[in-house]
């Protein structure tokens, strides 16, 4: 398994990931555009499981080589961010099983709560086909189960 530099903190079973809003992130207005959002929770998905132990380039080096990729994904804006703040992708992984696994995200400015995710990540090798977490991977995230993003 291949080592990274870890980005971002852990606190209470949930990674957070400060991320700046630039202004490529934004529309017209200073408003982050819908679609950053999606760039910023898949960031902090790989960097909760790099903190897990586990990173993209581990699993593509198993025999065969595997992936994780977005099953499902549901997703509550509820306020938006803007050009110069910086935010706090917060994850939490909630159910390893089988081939899947849920976790819970949020994106935050201070106090207030921008964006709520739900998200369901399937393992699957490089044909497409859902393959069971490997029980490593299985192993390293476990410690991390229940993250509490009310």
């Amino acid at each position: 398994m291949s080592k990274s530099v870890q980005v971002g903190f852990s606190r209470d079973n949930t990674h957070i990931l400060p991320v700046r809003i630039y202004y490529e992130d934004t529309d017209f207005s200073g408003v982050v555009y819908h679609g950053a959002y999606l760039k910023f929770l898949e960031r902090g998905r790989t960097e909760s499981l790099r903190v897990s132990g586990t990173t993209h380039q581990d699993l593509l080096e198993l025999t065969p080589p595997l992936a994780f990729v977005v099953r499902r994904l549901d997703m509550n804006y509820l306020a938006p961010a803007r050009i110069d703040q910086v935010v706090e992708v917060h994850t939490g992984f909630m159910l390893a099983r089988g081939a899947v696994m849920h976790l819970q995200q949020k994106i935050t400015c201070g106090a207030k709560i921008l964006v709520r995710a739900q998200v369901e990540i399937a393992c699957i090798d490089l044909a497409g086909r859902p393959k069971r977490i490997p029980k490593a991977v299985l192993d390293k995230i476990l410690p991390y189960l229940g993250s509490d993003l009310t």
